[in-house]
């Protein structure tokens, strides 16, 4: 895949970068050699090998999953200008 002059204009757009026109050569061969090692990773095999989330085996940190009120439910809604029962009331905004 290569990428010309108008790509690279429209990607600069999009990113809300100003490119001025000098630029946009040394752009283009920067994306295209991106563009070039991407492809050559296509090229890899992977068969069997197990996706990784780190180069060190190691188990996430997990808290226990309990639901609660923080316990200070009164605190939290006490600000709000209408509640009930420690739930957030808000104007029907949707027909």
């Amino acid at each position: 895949m290569s990428v010309d002059a108008d790509t690279v204009r429209r990607i600069a757009h999009l990113a809300r970068i100003k490119v001025t026109a000098s630029e946009v050569p040394h752009l283009q061969g920067e994306l295209n050699a991106i563009l070039s090692f991407v492809e050559q990773l296509s090229e890899v095999d992977v068969a069997g090998v197990e996706p990784m989330t780190s180069v060190m085996p190691m188990e996430m940190k997990k808290r226990v999953d309990v639901v609660n009120d923080g316990e200070i439910p009164d605190d939290i809604v006490k600000n709000a200008p209408a509640t009930d029962n420690h739930f957030f009331l808000v104007p029907k905004v949707v027909e």
